[in-house]
């Protein structure tokens, strides 16, 4: 939530409060100085992204990096030019590769009031969009489940032909950019940010009995909707939780196990594979935990798990898989310095990492012989030897990508959802420092190290494919149906059946 709000504030600056520091939101940049950030972003990404031509070839990365360069003949704001940045930076098709705002204009969004905004948020899936929440809540027509076929006069092909043009995944992969816009207040940020604010929006729907109809609907205000709540009805004093009911409720969003003791089933949900949230423990408590009540049907729901530490996943596949299994066929960077160290965070540890846990090889790079060799051995204690399903989605990112990947042709193991949204062949990721151009604070996050999980597998821009694929349907939304984990469970009481009765 914190990033789509900095991404609207980003484009309604017009409409905030004041801020007490000197940090100006209208201020722009002369041609001069957005040509020097812009420069130096290419060229820093020509010398250290290990993937830049990966899945555009070089003459078409060159064209877009010309295209962006020639949009910088006049002054301007932060949120044009990093528009401008984000266009040229999707163009590589790498996930872990994008644009971030100054630490000045993120500060300034943190302390302002939020404008005016577009007060839907919507779910995408091929040329279908659906309402999902609306923030004007007397509207009684644009409900959960309408689904919308314009807006201003766009198409949902228009629309999303558009608005994936300046969101960074790996390869040709649509069902993560779906995603994207289909997180929640995603989709009107980026609007806004590539069409501008607006007081009003037209919109064609599809009613309850099928007839198209068109609806004017206002911005949503914010200032006015708080002001009104609190004149209606004066704020409760609810109790405040204590520091460790906190940290437990905070806790159980990133990591939660539920056990059903009477199916013999049970869910464990994941959103991060990142340290700092106690999953070693968690996981050896939770597969202990499995083994005690005897359960037969595990479910891991990785569809919100953008990835993290991958040692960590490493460690969840060895609670599952029945062989050994290697990361990667091919893990290494194409250099270890920069001339321009300055503006690279962290560039001496990185450097220090290069140079102690990789080897130059004959082709010039510098390798990660150990994952490119070792083999990891599935876990003895607690481990897992029943039916698993891993549930995915376009979410599912980088160091999840890998876990899934590694247990995928298991046979006790079914891959159950959506696309991934990280590649199935590999990414460009492990170590990913924020470069910040000097003229503007604009930062972009630089990934060193090109990863290939399977060198044999075929390299088609795509993310890994569930076994059993589970799409959204309008009747799903509509009903706030969780349609992937309706099919795992159908799955479920199907396998039990059969057991039951072979």
């Amino acid at each position: 939530m914190r990033r789509i709000l900095i991404l609207g504030c980003s484009i309604l600056f017009a409409a905030c409060g004041v801020n007490r520091s000197s940090f100006s939101p209208v201020k722009k940049y002369a041609p001069e100085q957005l040509q020097r950030d812009y420069d130096l972003y290419r060229d820093i990404l020509e010398r250290h992204h290990p993937s830049l031509y990966w899945f555009t070839p070089k003459d078409s990365m060159d064209y877009y990096f010309e295209y962006g360069r020639k949009q910088l003949n006049d002054s301007l704001t932060e949120p044009a030019f990093r528009k401008i940045l984000s266009y040229v930076t999707a163009r590589i098709n790498c996930g872990h590769t994008s644009i971030r705002s100054s630490k000045a204009w993120s500060k300034y969004s943190d302390t302002v009031r939020v404008g005016k905004m577009f007060p839907l948020s919507m779910k995408l899936w091929n040329d279908t969009m659906l309402v999902t929440a609306n923030l004007n809540r007397k509207d009684s027509i644009l409900r959960r489940g309408t689904q919308v076929t314009r807006l201003n006069g766009k198409t949902v092909p228009e629309l999303t032909d558009t608005l994936f043009r300046y969101i960074s995944t790996d390869g040709y992969n649509r069902t993560h950019k779906y995603q994207t816009l289909s997180n929640r207040g995603y989709f009107g940020a980026l609007y806004t940010l590539l069409y501008g604010p607006s007081e009003k929006y037209e919109l064609e729907y599809t009613d309850s009995t099928g007839i198209t109809r068109q609806v004017t609907i206002p911005a949503y205000n914010p200032a006015a909707d708080t002001a009104g709540r609190l004149a209606l009805r004066p704020p409760a004093k609810i109790p405040r939780p204590s520091r460790r009911e906190r940290k437990r409720q905070a806790i159980s969003t990133i990591r939660l196990l539920k056990i059903d003791t009477v199916n013999h089933s049970a869910m464990m949900t994941l959103s991060t594979f990142s340290r700092g949230y106690g999953l070693r423990k968690f996981f050896r408590q939770s597969f202990r935990a499995l083994r005690d009540n005897r359960i037969t049907h595990l479910i891991v729901d990785v569809r919100g798990n953008g990835g993290g530490n991958v040692n960590t996943s490493t460690l969840l596949t060895k609670y599952i898989t029945d062989k050994p299994f290697k990361l990667a066929d091919s893990l290494y960077a194409i250099r270890k310095q920069s001339p321009y160290y300055r503006y690279i965070q962290n560039h001496h540890w990185n450097k220090l990492f290069i140079s102690f846990f990789t080897h130059k090889q004959k082709d010039g790079y510098y390798h990660f012989g150990y994952f490119e060799r070792h083999y990891f051995k599935p876990k003895q204690q607690h481990h897992f030897n029943g039916k698993t399903y891993i549930v995915t989605g376009g979410n599912s990112f980088s160091a999840t990508t890998l876990f899934a990947s590694a247990l995928l042709k298991q046979e006790n193991v079914l891959v159950v959802g959506e696309e991934t949204g990280g590649g199935a062949y590999g990414n460009t990721a492990w170590l990913i420092p924020d470069v910040t151009l000097p003229e503007t604070g604009v930062r972009f996050r630089l990934p060193l190290f090109r990863l290939v999980i399977d060198k044999e597998a075929i390299q088609n821009g795509r993310g890994v494919q569930p076994e059993i694929m589970s799409f959204p349907s309008i009747e799903a939304i509509r009903r706030n149906a969780d349609f992937k984990i309706e099919t795992v469970m159908e799955l479920i009481r199907a396998d039990q059946a059969q057991k039951k009765n072979p």
